[in-house]
């Protein structure tokens, strides 16, 4: 298991008690090797997949332990313990997390010039935000992370809730839309005349899978509130294979039985399945059927604009 930004703190300032000098990236390595983390968890991606999970709480222990003044940086991506860091593993403390920092000169003092530059915030949301610091054991980026993909998730439930209140021709034209942002079946034109046409044993359109029209793809698009009968995925393929074609997309608003994922799975032409949650993640994805609200930005500082010549 990944242990938590905090949780490293006291083992990432032993890792530096020899005084020496020290590569970041070795001490990640080493902080992985201490915790036994496997493989998979190494990698193991954030939420948007921009960063590694403990590379980001290992850096985020660092810059705790940086403000408290237990270590310094002296030269990028290189870490060397303080003579302050010293004493305090001298004291041998059985943790080091937030609520020790705030005890240190160093850290308070950081943290009251923080708080000062936020003065339009109230003090209870101050001290809100360190308690949820504190008890998630998750770094900020992580934290925010997390907000982002809660509201997501709700967004994209009520996307669902409102396709399905929708009319099936509007569906089909949202399908259309869609598949387009995603680069497929050429011009609007060329696929709203085909899209929802044919009705042709099982199949509501045929598309391009580029612009340039090297290959074609058949596609059921259907409002369901249920899970979606297998057999519907079976006329499907039937369908395809009469037809001799090799791709098919098939779109609900619903989900699918598990059966349904082991029979495309299994077989020629390649299906692919598209439920009713991962249809909305792709309308956020490409922006199709939502607006933007607000735009943030994270921002770090530019090591390389600092190199002097």
């Amino acid at each position: 298991m990944i242990p938590d930004f905090q949780t490293i703190m006291l083992p990432f300032l032993e890792l530096l008690s020899d005084g020496k000098e020290h590569e970041l990236q070795t001490l990640i390595k080493q902080i992985a090797d201490k915790f036994e983390l496997t493989d998979e968890e190494r990698k193991e991606l954030l939420p948007s997949g921009t960063q590694v999970v403990i590379y980001n709480r290992v850096v985020w222990a660092k810059t705790y332990l940086k403000k408290a003044n237990l270590l310094s940086s002296p030269k990028r991506a290189i870490i060397i313990i303080t003579e302050h860091g010293k004493k305090v593993l001298q004291n041998k403390p059985p943790k080091i997390d937030i609520k020790f920092l705030q005890s240190l000169p160093d850290f308070k003092e950081w943290q009251t010039s923080y708080q000062t530059n936020y003065q339009n915030r109230k003090d209870d949301d101050q001290q809100s935000q360190v308690n949820t610091d504190i008890e998630s054991g998750k770094t900020p980026e992580e934290l925010l992370e997390d907000s982002f993909v809660k509201l997501k998730d709700e967004l994209a439930a009520e996307l669902i809730d409102k396709i399905k209140s929708c009319s099936p021709a509007f569906f089909e034209k949202l399908v259309i839309d869609l598949l387009i942002k995603m680069g497929y079946g050429g011009s609007r034109k060329e696929a709203g005349q085909i899209i929802g046409k044919s009705g042709d044993g099982g199949i509501d359109g045929i598309i391009k899978e580029d612009k340039l029209g090297l290959d074609t793809i058949y596609v059921q698009a259907k409002k369901w509130d249920n899970t979606v009968p297998i057999g519907q995925i079976r006329d499907f393929a039937g369908s395809l294979l009469s037809k001799k074609a090799k791709k098919g997309i098939f779109i609900s608003t619903s989900n699918y039985p598990k059966g349904a994922y082991d029979f495309v799975s299994s077989i020629e032409p390649k299906i692919i399945l598209i439920d009713g949650k991962e249809m909305a993640g792709l309308m956020i994805e490409y922006q199709v059927g939502i607006a933007i609200k607000n735009n943030y930005e994270i921002k770090k500082i530019d090591i390389d604009y600092f190199e002097e010549a």
